[in-house]
């Protein structure tokens, strides 16, 4: 056999395998199942990530793919740009109280079809209503249909210390049972320093003490039956905020307590597992973290105290409701558009089963037991899930953590929710807002709940009558854009062709370079930025939430602005105000200095100008994020508290700033913060000071002039075009503030808008309405009318100029 013939046969040999392996039975796709909220892998959780591994295991058809992001782990903008975009996840873990907000607006699917499959089933992965805590259920359902399967749960008691119940003198076996009895425990629990506090007794509205408990212990309510009336200004609400309100008072003010709380921290440094606070009002979760970080504490769980009149005249406890606590916890939803719903639904099966959960716990179980801890499952809401994990692991406890767990399952018929509603964040965030003005005494409590009622019910009455608005008519919007373009294209046009009439041939060629020079930016500008700027003028006069079809709505965003929401916006404004007139001048006067000093001609220089460069450098998340530890109100966790607390207080007898958590300092440590990059204004001030001529201070030395005079005199004038410059730049950033007053407003222990909206700017409450309250059209004419300020504000700084700017060329 020749080698041409060998080389054939080879061929021909490789030319049937590959038909056989390519003609055999056809390789399935596997099914990409894409899951927001769900930890990562390598995550100290290692229940959640062994009941997803164990799920892959069953279904090797399908992929998991988790991330940890989503509406219930997040600000909600990324889900609604998915969901816009046409790429959603297959599913979220969405907090459940959110979930009738996103159901309104369409963008969860309803799993009534999914439900209904599993109606005749009798297995242990089969979803029905009746396994689950009533009201985890409750909270998924709106207007008659379930857009979401609760998964874990919990509600609220309050921990008690019960070794600083015995320094105090009280019975550490008699926790307080009526309000009267733990605001009076709670003052005998105080400890007091000249700085402030080294033990507090009880805050109120610490963690899960929100106003919602304290007013449905008064029998209060939130919204009426039907949901189309707030409620938030009702008497029992109002009698509840009061008691709260007197509560901070007896505790040493709203200011005190917010400044020592400031300093608190989480896990490991809670305040109550530290000893800085002796009752806490929580949920079952919090017993992880204390048999992670202090099993030996010696602590007490009990119903959170009610109102004297509901424990002595509608029986004690365990009987006739007498207790009241809520809920919160998580759900899987699917958003619109999710392109694998059977896989779904097969995934929250698994995951709210018994045996999913069971082989969860038993993972946890062992990786604690590896770290040498206590392993405390959690609540589920399918009771079979609760059942299962304490029939297993019920006897490992503890007796005080057994205790507690028997406590709070106990409650669990007593729960309620938050009221499952489309505007549920901004009943939210307004009663955070009218308590925190309440516990100020800016407002009485009715005043405060009402303004926030009215803000609700606004957003409520105009939901109902948004159909009235006629759909914006695209076509007619397309052509009158169009029209606006070619007519700005004929006039440009026109006007180069008249002014080349008019120059001769070497001024147009230098027209012409310079054209060139600016057309990639006019080209970058016309293609990426001028359509979001006529979409947002547009946008501007609708009612848009994005997630829907704009409807024209005339002036109606603007009126609102300036009448309705008058107060917010004023507030935001004045806001900027303080910034701009305390910052800018700070801010100029640092680097001015800072200029000056490395002016002067001394060795090493470059490697001060360096030095004092490179904070301006560092990313502002994280030069932020550095800050707001720096800046932490507890003297032994923030840097310039602790300094002070060691310098200033033994001296003079001055407590620590409260910062970030008290009003009258949020502002000043946003403008501290802002010198920290006053290296960058310095490069352009060290500029204007070496463009001034040395012979002007050389003859101001002849004629005797000091420093001083040579300062007024000659830099001062000098440097108006850059003093100038700054201003306008200054003025334009202060009301642009967004990315610092928004990261220190979400991770302060105040509302996310800081204390008494202290951190509340104008980009900032854009931002709210348009990614949190779904009000596109209002934010862009929110964007609009700062638009039309900042240009106004230029222009009249442009126009006064003249009067005190000085130039080289000057011939005056």
């Amino acid at each position: 056999m020749d080698l041409r013939t060998l080389q054939q046969r080879c061929f021909l040999l490789t030319a049937v395998l590959c038909i056989l392996l390519l003609g055999g039975a056809p390789v399935r796709a596997r099914t990409r199942l894409v899951v927001w909220g769900m930890p990562q892998p390598g995550v100290a959780q290692e229940g959640p990530n062994a009941e997803i591994a164990a799920f892959a295991q069953r279904h090797p058809e399908i992929e998991i793919v988790t991330l940890s992001m989503g509406a219930g782990a997040m600000n909600p903008q990324k889900l609604m740009t998915a969901i816009v975009g046409g790429v959603p996840p297959d599913l979220v873990l969405q907090d459940r109280f959110t979930v009738g907000d996103w159901a309104s607006r369409g963008a969860f699917r309803p799993v009534d079809d999914l439900i209904a499959l599993d109606a005749r089933r009798t297995d242990a992965q089969a979803i029905h209503q009746s396994n689950f805590v009533p009201a985890t259920w409750a909270e998924t359902v709106y207007r008659s249909h379930v857009y979401a399967i609760p998964w874990d749960t919990d509600d609220r008691v309050l921990y008690y210390n019960k070794a600083e119940f015995r320094d105090a003198g009280l019975d550490p076996n008699r926790p307080p049972r009526t309000w009267d009895e733990m605001i009076a425990d709670a003052k005998k629990l105080t400890v007091r320093t000249p700085g402030g506090y080294k033990r507090i007794g009880f805050i109120p509205l610490f963690n899960q003490g929100w106003l919602y408990l304290w007013s449905w212990q008064n029998d209060g309510e939130f919204m009426s039956p039907d949901g189309r009336r707030c409620t938030l200004a009702n008497p029992q609400t109002a009698d509840a905020l009061a008691h709260v309100v007197s509560w901070y008072d007896e505790l040493g003010g709203i200011d005190a307590i917010s400044a020592y709380a400031s300093g608190f921290g989480s896990s490991d440094v809670d305040a109550f597992i530290s000893g800085q606070l002796a009752m806490e009002v929580n949920g079952d979760t919090f017993l992880f973290d204390i048999a992670r970080y202090n099993p030996a504490l010696d602590f007490g769980v009990c119903a959170v105290p009610v109102p004297a009149d509901r424990y002595y005249h509608r029986g004690r406890f365990k009987n006739d409701a007498t207790w009241v606590t809520w809920s919160g916890g998580y759900a899987f939803a699917m958003p619109v558009g999710c392109a694998h719903p059977r896989a779904a639904w097969e995934f929250i099966q698994w995951m709210d089963s018994p045996e999913a959960n069971l082989i969860g716990a038993h993972a946890q179980a062992d990786y604690e037991r590896a770290q040498g801890r206590l392993y405390v499952p959690s609540l589920f809401s399918d009771r079979r899930v609760i059942k299962a994990l304490y029939g297993v692991y019920a006897s490992s406890l503890p007796p005080a953590y057994l205790d507690a767990e028997k406590e709070i399952m106990a409650l669990l018929p007593q729960t309620r929710f938050r009221p499952v509603t489309f505007v549920g964040q901004r009943l939210w965030d307004e009663q955070v807002r009218a308590v925190d003005a309440a516990l100020r005494h800016e407002k009485t409590p009715e005043q405060a709940l009402l303004g926030g009622q009215t803000r609700v019910q606004i957003e409520l009455d105009t939901a109902a009558t948004v159909e009235r608005h006629p759909l914006l008519p695209a076509r007619r919007v397309v052509l009158v854009i169009a029209f606006v373009i070619t007519a700005a294209l004929l006039a440009v046009v026109v006007a180069a062709l008249r002014w080349r009439s008019r120059h001769r041939r070497a001024a147009r060629a230098e027209a012409v370079a310079g054209f060139g020079f600016v057309l990639p930016w006019v080209i970058g500008f016309l293609v990426l930025t001028a359509g979001p700027i006529v979409a947002s003028l547009i946008f501007s006069f609708c009612d848009y939430d994005v997630l829907h079809p704009p409807r024209w709505a005339g002036l109606s965003n603007y009126r609102d602005l300036v009448t309705l929401d008058r107060g917010i916006l004023m507030k935001s404004l004045g806001n900027a105000t303080y910034l701009a007139v305390f910052g800018i001048p700070l801010g100029m006067a640092t680097s001015l200095t800072m200029a000056m000093l490395l002016n002067a001609k001394i060795k090493g220089q470059a490697v001060y100008r360096t030095c004092f460069y490179v904070p301006s450098v560092v990313p502002v998340v994280a030069s932020t994020v550095l800050w707001g530890w720096l800046l932490n109100g507890d003297p032994a966790r923030g840097l310039v508290n602790g300094i002070w607390e060691q310098t200033i207080t033994p001296w003079f007898h001055v407590a620590p700033p409260g910062w970030l958590a008290v009003p009258s300092w949020a502002k000043p440590s946003l403008i501290l913060i802002g010198l920290w990059g006053a290296g960058g204004g310095m490069i352009l001030w060290l500029a204007g000071l070496q463009s001034i001529p040395s012979s002007l201070y050389e003859a101001a030395c002849i004629d005797g002039a000091g420093p001083v005079a040579q300062f007024r005199h000659i830099t001062l004038p000098m440097l108006s075009p850059y003093i100038f410059f700054n201003v306008i730049v200054g003025t334009i950033g202060a009301l642009q503030t967004f990315e610092t007053a928004y990261i220190l407003g979400n991770t302060s222990t105040a509302p996310s808008t800081g204390p008494d909206d202290s951190l509340l700017v104008p980009v900032v409450y854009l931002f709210n309405n348009a990614f949190q309250y779904f009000k596109m059209g209002y934010a862009s004419a929110l964007a609009w009318i700062l638009f039309i300020m900042i240009l106004g504000l230029t222009l009249g700084q442009v126009k006064l100029a003249p009067r005190w700017v000085h130039y080289e060329t000057d011939q005056s």
